[in-house]
């Protein structure tokens, strides 16, 4: 073999080393066959944020979904805990284009982009790409907080550029207009009692931000709010319950829009939990008194990748609700 020709042969393995080939029938599917893991039911509990020092608690599955993303709570988002004690402060930078902080509760301020955003127990508050924020507690606080930082460590990039500017969504502010679509003589009869928080930069998914959806809605007492399932992964945040409210979660519903062999996700007031992809789930109230919850999902991005494939079922079994 001439140098030349040895040499081709070198260069030419050094871009095809890496490159690998599959029957099609064997490999359109990896979650199916177990090569993508799925995402996991998983719940985190309340006395995380209640006690010990300022600092970040992360809801780690990253090892479960093989995630390169460490932390990672789903494929494309995190979700945390933040404890700050009375006259401290902790900063957050992650490389995310979306951040949501929820004051589960407390009182004090943040400190991003040469700005002060004061907030309170119930305050919900969303940060752009290239946020380097330190949050100031007045008191004991803590947040419910999420990014998609998994997201763009999956793509291999960095947020430099921000979709939208701080914004902040007092409490008073969601309640009144709750309170109002609860007012509603129809209200019972939709699939949820609730409203979602939105941007206005974002008119075509009317989301809180382009990747992430929130939703502060009620469960009203002794109400059953009926199955539904979507594309895109929940993780759920109770604001308030007395014992009795649950969700059902399950692969299939019956004839009668029933989830067959559902698992049980009981409700606990400050405590969170996860709800996969493609599930059916639905919400149910045997407490006596109303209970309010925040879901938050990436269906900002699904909506806008037209993916989200949405369903609900409908009070007359018969009859089926579809929006994709």
């Amino acid at each position: 073999m001439s140098a030349t020709t040895h040499d081709s042969r070198g260069t030419l393995d050094r871009w095809t080393s890496d490159g690998e080939y599959y029957e099609y029938s064997k490999a359109v599917n990896p979650i199916g066959s177990g090569l993508t893991t799925k995402v996991p039911l998983a719940d985190f509990p309340h006395h995380l944020h209640e006690e010990g020092p300022t600092r970040i608690i992360p809801f780690d599955l990253s090892e479960q979904l093989r995630c390169p993303a460490r932390p990672a709570t789903s494929p494309a988002l995190c979700s945390n805990f933040i404890r700050i004690n009375p006259g401290e402060q902790i900063r957050t930078s992650p490389n995310a284009t979306s951040e949501l902080y929820h004051v589960i509760r407390g009182r004090g301020h943040t400190e991003v982009h040469g700005e002060r955003i004061p907030w309170e127990k119930g305050d919900f508050l969303t940060l752009p790409a290239g946020s380097d924020a330190v949050h100031h507690a007045e008191d004991d606080a803590a947040f419910y907080w999420i990014h998609d930082e998994p997201l763009l460590t999956y793509l291999g990039v960095k947020a430099t550029t921000p979709r939208f500017k701080p914004t902040l969504y007092p409490r008073d502010r969601a309640v009144m207009e709750l309170e109002k679509v609860a007012a509603d003589p129809k209200a019972r009869q939709r699939s949820r009692v609730s409203v979602l928080l939105a941007n206005k930069e974002f008119p075509q998914t009317r989301t809180i931000t382009h990747v992430l959806w929130a939703m502060f809605g009620v469960l009203p007492v002794d109400s059953v709010q009926l199955p539904h399932r979507h594309e895109s992964v929940a993780l759920d945040f109770i604001i308030d319950c007395k014992p009795g409210c649950y969700t059902l979660i399950g692969h299939e519903i019956d004839d009668q829009g029933n989830i067959k062999n559902p698992k049980r996700a009981d409700w606990k007031p400050g405590s969170a939990f996860v709800t996969p992809p493609g599930l059916w789930h639905s919400h149910h109230n045997e407490s006596g008194a109303p209970a309010h919850l925040m879901p938050i999902q990436d269906a900002g991005l699904h909506t806008y990748l037209r993916t989200l494939d949405i369903h609900f079922v409908h009070k007359d079994p018969e009859v089926y609700i579809s929006q994709k």
